[in-house]
């Protein structure tokens, strides 16, 4: 009989290692399936705002505005920052009246990209923290996915009253 214990041991060892390696499992790949998600709504937000500011340049025939908003509209790939970077110090020296119906729309979609840029730097974080996981990497448990990166853009917030940056 004392030789069954150890079995039953062995046993309930075996089950809790094995549930505790697929709880990780499920945890990095549920991170990466919210930076992906996070991703996806930074995405619509740059471009609604990039759609935004083509407009308030439209209506007050800004060319530089208007450049720097198409440009964030067509960027791909690693230009994509440079070009969200550049429309937001055009938008920062544009006078913005939030009264306007235009330029609101503008400091709306600003204001909500800045938080999706949060959140998304937020799960990145996450995810790349547990994928520094000794037990992560030593199991591979994200190779399946793509290393997540940050979006690094300036805080897109505009100050209504000049026009310039909160930060």
């Amino acid at each position: 009989m004392p030789g069954m214990w150890w079995v039953v041991g062995v046993v309930v060892a075996i089950v809790l290692v094995t549930t505790y390696l697929t709880w990780t499992a499920a945890r990095v790949d549920r991170l990466h399936s919210r930076v992906e998600s996070a991703a996806r709504a930074l995405d619509a937000h740059l471009l609604r705002r990039a759609a935004a500011a083509a407009v308030l340049a439209e209506e007050r025939y800004a060319v530089e505005l208007y450049a720097a908003s198409r440009i964030a509209l067509d960027a791909e790939g690693d230009e994509r920052e440079a070009a969200e970077n550049d429309l937001t110090r055009q938008l920062r020296i544009t006078p913005l009246d939030p009264d306007d119906q235009v330029a609101g729309a503008v400091i709306g979609a600003s204001r909500r990209l800045g938080l999706a840029r949060q959140v998304h730097t937020d799960l990145v974080r996450d995810a790349l923290s547990a994928r520094r996981r000794p037990l992560v990497r030593l199991m591979r448990m994200s190779r399946k996915r793509e290393r997540p990166r940050y979006f690094d853009i300036d805080d897109p917030t505009l100050d209504t009253r000049t026009g310039l940056s909160v930060s």
